[in-house]
């Protein structure tokens, strides 16, 4: 059952973040400090977006970062999935499908039907991009690009 995280689910956070940065590494290193960061401003400004996670009798086992931005293009919220985690056991078990779903329908963690999901996928990640194709989702046209200052 996905839910929207609290403080007390912290230290889950950032242990199943570590292990999605050990598994699929970014293009940075995301040390625990910005994960903790994370968490406390999502918590503190919730206008900034929402952690759902995952919970299960075995305890938390996934999680995802939802952040939204107002798109003049669409004329309203997207819903971006900054991070999207399953611990592998809990692996295609419709686990990341019923978020997603969640997710665009804007019921349970997200607050509103957005008018569009935006993710990132890497490319070596053949089952989760499968998954996203399953779900509707498209390559876009425009390339992302990145300034770092």
């Amino acid at each position: 059952m996905w839910r929207r995280a609290t403080l007390d689910d912290a230290d889950s956070i950032v242990a199943m973040c570590k292990a999605l940065n050990e598994e699929d590494p970014g293009t940075h290193p995301v040390p625990e400090q910005y994960t903790r960061q994370t968490i406390a401003k999502l918590h503190h400004e919730p206008t900034r977006g929402t952690i759902a996670l995952l919970d299960t009798d075995q305890g938390p086992q996934g999680y995802a970062f939802l952040i939204p931005f107002w798109s003049n293009e669409l004329g309203g919220d997207v819903c971006v999935i900054d991070e999207i985690f399953v611990m592998p056991a809990l692996r295609s078990h419709g686990h990341g499908r019923v978020l997603i779903e969640m997710v665009k329908q804007g019921s349970g963690v997200w607050p509103e039907k957005p008018v569009a999901v935006d993710l990132e996928v890497s490319p070596k990640n053949k089952r989760a991009r499968a998954l996203y194709e399953q779900l509707g989702f498209k390559s876009i046209r425009n390339a992302l690009m990145r300034f770092e200052g």
